[in-house]
């Protein structure tokens, strides 16, 4: 893939262009993972550190290094919080939360990481019921 795909934060606030083809996708299961997205998994797409255009927002970016760990970072959008997308602590690679992406980046996870530290409810969600939207039944 040599197209590029939009991405963004929540608010808006930080838009980028990201052009491919991309090296890789994980679902990582870690515990740090699970605590800095606040859910099962973290999806990351990995792809060259020259490979991003910011659009708007670079100056709304706040990074975090996990002091303790050797490669765990974030990077998330000062104004509300979502992640975006940021070079690895050893420069190698841009990391790409792939939720953050408004477009197929056509490419699929290629496995799971830290699967034996996975949620003990990940099996049991990804086998729930499916709906196309909220269901009007539903209680909180």
């Amino acid at each position: 893939m040599s197209e590029q795909v939009r991405g963004g934060c929540l608010c808006g606030r930080v838009a980028f262009v990201i052009a491919g083809p991309f090296e890789a996708f994980h679902w990582c299961h870690c515990s740090r993972c699970r605590k800095d997205t606040g859910s099962a998994h973290a999806s990351n797409i990995f792809s060259s550190p020259d490979s991003i255009d910011w659009l708007s927002g670079k100056d709304e970016i706040k990074r975090f290094d996990l002091p303790e760990a050797k490669r765990h970072a974030k990077a998330f959008c000062t104004h509300c919080g979502s992640p975006v997308p940021y070079i690895g602590r050893n420069g190698a690679y841009l990391i790409i939360p792939a939720g953050t992406l408004d477009g197929d980046p056509g490419i699929v996870p290629q496995d799971n990481i830290f699967w034996n530290s996975r949620a003990s409810w990940y099996e049991s969600g990804a086998a729930a019921e499916k709906y196309a939207e909220e269901p009007e039944d539903r209680r909180p």
